[in-house]
């Protein structure tokens, strides 16, 4: 359904019978939103597209070169043609006027007669406000119904073929793991060259295609598209498209919540996998029992430990983010498992995909989280996460389990610089913290670095600071003074200090890798330090 008209139709209307195209033939088809009476050769600021331009000639009567500016001012604001009255003002259409329409298949309608443009807009405007209201009535219809389904239905199938009947078109879904469905089923080669017109649906704007993007909490969970073979699309599609995308969310995530449910009665079972109860062959067969058609190649533990925001609806809070948690993971090609232990909540990340990027796509799903959390969505604060060594043995998921509880316990002893969500991350760190357990870690630090420290307190210098970015550095002045924007000179009287405190052998190979572990550990101890100040004061 159209709510405007087209100048094929308006062609056909009282007062134009006896009118003529005189270029722009093509361009018939073109639709008409409002007509306009215009005499003025200025009309920029008067167009906002898919005008019927009604003149006189008025504008160009004493100055017929004004006609081809008017004329392309026109087309560039996409008006939808343009009506002229001959024999009041003008009496014939420049030929270069004639030839630019017809390029630009800009039609030019002739009335060789006076007629009414009072009563041309009249009824012109009174069809175009018919059909609005038209439009808008079957708008809310179709909305009812598509409500009304949407309490009874039992698989977003027919929601695709609900939209299917009413338009007459072609619907695609496209989900984020690029599984597709259509209706009219189609396969083999036409589905391939739908689907690559689909792709180069961003960079050329299909008149005969329309994609609307389901969102889920935020997040892109699948691509709707309608596709019509013999008419364009309108208005009316685009409206009838957005309806059924905000009915197809609203019905995915009352699944999420469902499965949600479903995986906290699971809970108890979940905890017997974190603790080692199951080898890899009971996980996987409770799995195809409980999840079937699922195969895993591995997969990790993350731990999020939560600070909800301060209000009566934490519990909303938490599982709002659970669903936004398993939504974008999913995204990444893995199948989620949670629980809640002591307020933390710990998700088993199965690994649907090839293992050898798994941590680059769960970098990239936490980058899209930490963007969802700090936008105007935010409903938790203070997360922390902790996420375990990858194994490929799904009996080993207490290994995970057990290394991402260590990560989290590292980061509170590390500084901002030095975190990371990964244990695999943290290896120097951990050994630090078994050197900490079995020895005075800051005894042996300070028989390294206590002459640069001492030094550094007297004269609040920055030796230490100058050491650590030349080990960095590899001993390479230049990058050392660029990264500590110093001058040469002052590097190098610096780097003379550190000779006289440490010995002129500090950068040779075992006393430079001794160095280097005792300023990670004596940012460990200061870290370590101030955390536990603040947790004092807290």
């Amino acid at each position: 359904m159209n709510s405007f008209i087209t100048i094929e139709e308006i062609l056909k209307r009282k007062h134009f019978d006896k009118s003529c195209i005189a270029a722009g033939n093509q361009g018939i088809q073109r639709l008409v939103k409002w007509v306009h009476v215009v005499e003025s050769t200025q009309v920029n600021h008067l167009l906002n597209g898919n005008e019927l331009i009604l003149t006189t000639g008025l504008g160009w009567k004493d100055d017929e070169s004004l006609f081809m500016p008017f004329l392309q001012k026109l087309i560039a604001a996409q008006a939808s043609g343009i009506c002229i009255e001959l024999g009041t003002n003008i009496v014939n259409i420049p030929q270069e006027a004639i030839e630019l329409a017809d390029r630009s298949k800009f039609p030019i309608i002739l009335f060789h007669h006076e007629v009414p443009f009072v009563e041309i807009t009249h009824d012109l405007h009174s069809i175009i406000i018919n059909k609005q209201y038209l439009l808008i009535s079957n708008i809310e219809n179709y909305s009812q119904e598509l409500n009304k389904n949407l309490l009874e239905i039992d698989h977003y199938e027919q929601i695709l073929k609900f939209l299917q009947n009413y338009l007459n078109l072609q619907v695609l879904i496209v989900f984020n793991d690029n599984k597709t469905l259509a209706f009219p089923i189609i396969r083999g080669k036409e589905l391939t060259s739908l689907l690559e017109q689909i792709k180069e649906y961003d960079r050329i704007q299909h008149t005969s295609m329309l994609k609307q993007t389901v969102t889920i909490l935020g997040e892109s969970y699948a691509e709707l598209i309608i596709c019509a073979k013999n008419r364009l699309l309108n208005e009316f599609d685009l409206i009838i498209l957005d309806r059924t995308a905000t009915a197809l969310a609203q019905h995915f995530l009352r699944d999420l919540y469902v499965e949600e449910r479903k995986l906290a009665e699971e809970s108890k079972w979940i905890r017997s996998w974190l603790d080692g109860e199951y080898s890899d062959e009971v996980v996987r067969s409770q799995l195809s029992y409980s999840h079937p058609q699922t195969n895993l190649n591995g997969g990790t533990v993350c731990i999020c430990k939560l600070q909800a925001a301060s209000n009566k609806n934490s519990s909303v809070d938490r599982t709002y983010f659970k669903l936004l948690f398993r939504t974008v993971f999913e995204q990444s090609g893995f199948q989620l498992f949670s629980t809640e232990i002591q307020h933390n909540l710990i998700f088993i990340l199965g690994d649907k995909r090839i293992p050898d990027n798994w941590k680059e796509r769960m970098t990239d799903a936490f980058i899209r989280i930490n963007k969802a959390e700090n936008s105007g969505r935010k409903r938790l604060i203070g997360i922390s996460y902790g996420v375990g060594k990858y194994v490929t043995d799904l009996g080993d998921v207490y290994k995970s389990y057990q290394s991402a509880k260590e990560t989290l316990l590292l980061q509170d002893s590390l500084a901002e610089e030095n975190k990371s969500y990964f244990y695999q991350d943290l290896h120097m760190h951990r050994i630090l913290s078994l050197v900490k357990q079995h020895s005075n870690l800051e005894e042996t630090v300070n028989e390294y670095l206590e002459p640069v420290l001492n030094y550094d307190r007297r004269n609040n210098g920055e030796l230490l600071r100058t050491l650590k970015t030349y080990l960095a550095c590899s001993g390479y002045k230049q990058e050392t003074s660029s990264r500590l924007f110093i001058v040469r000179q002052t590097l190098y009287h610096r780097l003379e200090k550190l000779e006289k405190l440490l010995g002129q052998n500090f950068m040779k190979s075992e006393k430079r890798l001794e160095l280097e572990f005792m300023v990670l550990a004596h940012e460990y101890l200061t870290s370590s330090k101030k955390n536990l100040k603040l947790k004092a004061e807290i």
